[in-house]
């Protein structure tokens, strides 16, 4: 299975009343970013079978837009897994319903998501932390044969910035105009 791990884009500045934060959506720059994203993963020709996202709205539309723009049609997978507030426990029966897929979609919040990238990235037996930073909007991307997983890719807002604008260049050749 291959599991792509999403933190979700940028949603503004966090409020302080928890009620407030949970409707807190992404603002213009997260929108763009995630359009900017799915480019990419179209030009890799990444589409997934499974896109699960927490009930968080900001989740959820970061999910949207990227599953809908690299050709998701089915509806998205909620999941208090990847809620703020969620478990590596839980993190794993997810994992463990998610199996017998190719392409696995996962958007969720940080600390909690770095948290569980870390540890799917060492031996259970070792009890260890891998360390892994995700910014909002970085897009991890796992191998999980056998073992603890291999990271494949780790795609943060500024490499994935710079992979649109040379992807969308013209390749028509500039011309002077005397």
């Amino acid at each position: 299975m291959n599991l792509f791990i999403l933190r979700h884009a940028s949603a503004g500045t966090r409020r302080a009343n928890p009620l407030l934060d949970i409707k807190r959506p992404i603002d213009k720059d997260g929108k763009r970013y995630c359009l900017q994203l799915a480019h990419v993963l179209n030009v890799l020709k990444i589409q997934f079978d499974l896109v699960v996202s927490s009930h968080l709205k900001r989740s959820l539309q970061t999910a949207s837009l990227v599953g809908t723009e690299t050709g998701y049609e089915s509806a998205i997978q909620i999941s208090k897994a990847l809620a703020p507030e969620a478990t590596l426990r839980d993190f794993q029966r997810l994992l463990h319903d998610c199996r017998g897929r190719e392409n696995v979609l996962l958007v969720g919040h940080n600390p909690n998501i770095s948290a569980f990238l870390g540890s799917l990235l060492v031996p259970a037996s070792t009890h260890a932390v891998a360390h892994v930073r995700l910014r909002k909007g970085s897009l991890a991307r796992l191998s999980m044969a056998r073992g603890p997983a291999t990271l494949q890719s780790l795609l943060d807002p500024r490499t994935v910035r710079a992979l649109y604008a040379t992807s969308t260049k013209s390749s028509r050749r500039k011309t002077s105009l005397k």
